[in-house]
Order: C-alpha cells, then structure tokens, then sequence
C-alpha cells in the first residue's frame, strides 16, 4: 500500500490499520522521517511531485520489496506540501514474520525514497531557498541493493 498526501498521518494508526486481525506478522519495522532545522538553516521544505507518476512509481519499488523479502504487509505514507521543522516527511512500515525481512525490506525502501523516488525537495532558511539532491552516502546505501540483485542473478 502506498499513499501521497499533504496531511499529517498517526504512527500507531497506520500500523493499527496494517497489522488489524494479522496473526502471521512477528515482526514489524516502521521508519518515520521528519523535516529537521540544522540548527535553524532550515525553517520549512517544501515536497512536490506529480501526481500520478510518483504513485505509480512508489507502488513499483514497494511490489520490489515484497518480491525480494517476505513480507505480510507493507506501507508507504510521503506527504508533500510546505512542511515546518518537526513534522513527519514520510513513513515506511514494514511487516514480516521474522525481523530480518522486516528491517532489510524497509532499509531498501528508504534508501529508494532517499535517491530515487520522483519528488523534489526545496529547503527554505535564513539564506533562502534551496533545491535538495541526495547525497554521496544516500547512493552509496541505494547502490548495495542494485549489488545484491545482481550477485543474485
């Protein structure tokens, strides 16, 4: 399940909704991002994307997931809209029966909404406005992923 929105969502809600009557899952691993100040560089992000295109491309990478681990139940919630310091950006929860899947399933899930995933991300501060690129490090963590499927094959 996958879910773009410009509302706030609730952690325990989202995993009560998933997990509702599952007696199969031992293990569940939520990952939960939230836009961060820096130190007060940051005073609000804004997250656009096209509608559309990024749902079907999120629905993609979560059907990868769930082929290359085995899960039970999987979610994505990214919010888009002007976001201030504190706020939830994105959720992943991930649902196994052992917690290994669980944690690798969402690692990889995040590691493709860190680099990967078509939304743009513009931080405002004090020094104006900037658009944001994934980093060196986000890459290197996407990058293992491509690693292992290949060494797989």
């Amino acid at each position: 399940m996958i879910r773009v929105c410009q509302e706030d969502f609730d952690i325990g809600a989202e995993i009560a909704a998933l997990t509702d009557g599952r007696t199969d899952i031992g293990a569940i691993v939520t990952f939960t991002g939230t836009v961060r100040d820096c130190g007060g560089a940051i005073t609000e992000m804004t997250l656009e994307h096209y509608p559309g295109m990024t749902e079907a491309e999120l629905e993609r990478i979560e059907a990868q997931a769930n082929s290359r681990w085995p899960l039970q139940a999987s979610l994505i919630v990214h919010r888009t809209g002007t976001l201030k310091p504190g706020e939830n950006i994105v959720l992943v929860i991930t649902a196994s029966e052992h917690r290994e899947a669980a944690f690798e399933a969402a690692q990889f899930l995040m590691d493709y909404l860190k680099t990967s995933a078509p939304f743009w991300k513009r931080e405002t501060g004090p020094d104006g406005r900037k658009w944001v690129e994934a980093k060196t490090g986000d890459e290197t963590a996407t990058a293992r992923w491509r690693d292992r499927k290949n060494a797989a094959e």
